[in-house]
């Protein structure tokens, strides 16, 4: 019997589902006694240290998603501080923007112009940075005065005492076959087989057609452009699917580097939806806090480079980017600092 392609995909998302909802609670289960671990070991002796955490973990999983979701998997254990949590995340964001940057190596190997596929993921990469360092400092001043403290979303336990229903007997025999530890290990590689079976179930993008090719100049427009990146996150839920898109496009000829900024922008918004999800999952106020906090530091962000200085914030990103991948020493020397930046913050 034969699989209907719609059927195939709605049963990689409900598994997908079901997946991400079972990997929350082996994160909750697993970083409890993860917790003292933690602490005793001095990982994190400034919250600066997270950052660096985040960055590294989501160079090793080669996503941000996971971690973050780790990183709130601690926070409610009480490994980890708010403000730690909250850069973790933030790390998070910073190293899977390398993503980008990664897919457009593989195409340049692939035979692909190098301007485009590289230019895009620096571009990416950049935009992504100089967009998380304006978040983090909005976030960090929300959280140290409290000013989202009494944001807070009711119904968090009803869910649970029904998720636990299902799925105490699965973590149950987890917890029988693995220490604690391992757990939490075993969260991880749950929420990212969660993450790549939700990838499945997106629909195909073919880009063989003409509707490329006859974009509008509208969809052009900065805001038009920062509206569609948030769309296009919201819908595959994961920013790396999203700006992943932007290179085979680029190499391809249907979209041009200097109008996907806006685009990078609204993507680095709703990329925190499928952690606010996790931190509802959690029923931990405080999860929901930072994850609301890092979620309207980015808006803010983007709100600020679009209104404020946009053509001279997207000249020099574009001159910026051409200077890095201008000269292989440059680039190198570029490289090495992806590596050397999240071990600095992590020894610091």
């Amino acid at each position: 019997m034969t699989v209907s392609p719609v059927l195939r995909k709605l049963l990689f998302a409900l598994a997908a589902l079901f997946l991400f909802v079972l990997a929350i609670q082996l994160l909750k289960t697993g970083a409890r006694t993860l917790a003292p671990v933690v602490r005793e070991a001095s990982l994190i002796r400034h919250p600066i240290n997270a950052m660096g955490l985040g960055w590294l973990g989501s160079y090793l999983v080669l996503s941000g998603s996971p971690v973050a979701a780790a990183a709130l998997g601690l926070l409610d254990a009480g490994a980890l501080g708010v403000a730690e949590a909250f850069l973790m995340i933030s790390g998070s964001r910073m190293g899977a923007s390398f993503i980008v940057l990664f897919i457009g190596f593989l195409y340049r190997l692939r035979g692909h112009e190098a301007g485009s596929s590289l230019g895009m993921g620096l571009l990416s990469l950049l935009t992504t940075w100089s967009q998380q360092l304006l978040a983090m400092a909005f976030g960090y001043a929300a959280l140290s005065r409290g000013w989202l403290d009494g944001v807070r979303l009711s119904g968090g336990a009803q869910v649970m005492s029904v998720l636990d229903v299902v799925y105490d007997p699965i973590v149950d025999a987890v917890t029988r076959w693995l220490d604690g530890p391992l757990v939490f290990a075993a969260g991880v590689g749950v929420i990212m087989a969660a993450f790549s079976l939700a990838d499945r179930a997106l629909p195909e993008l073919s880009l063989g057609g003409t509707r490329f090719e006859s974009t509008p100049r509208l969809i052009y427009r900065p805001a038009v452009m920062f509206g569609l990146g948030m769309a296009v996150t919201l819908v595959s839920m994961s920013v790396s699917v999203s700006l992943g898109l932007l290179v085979p496009l680029s190499a391809r000829g249907y979209v041009r580097v200097e109008n996907v900024i806006p685009y990078i922008l609204g993507a680095n918004v709703t990329t925190f939806v499928d952690t606010l999800l996790v931190s509802l999952l959690m029923d931990n106020p405080a999860s929901f806090t930072v994850v609301l906090v890092e979620m309207l530091g980015a808006a803010a962000a983007a709100l600020v480079i679009l209104s404020a200085s946009f053509r001279s914030f997207e000249r020099g990103t574009l001159q910026l980017a051409g200077a890095i991948s201008g000269r292989r020493r440059n680039l190198a020397g570029f490289m090495l600092a992806l590596v050397g930046m999240p071990v600095v913050l992590l020894l610091v």
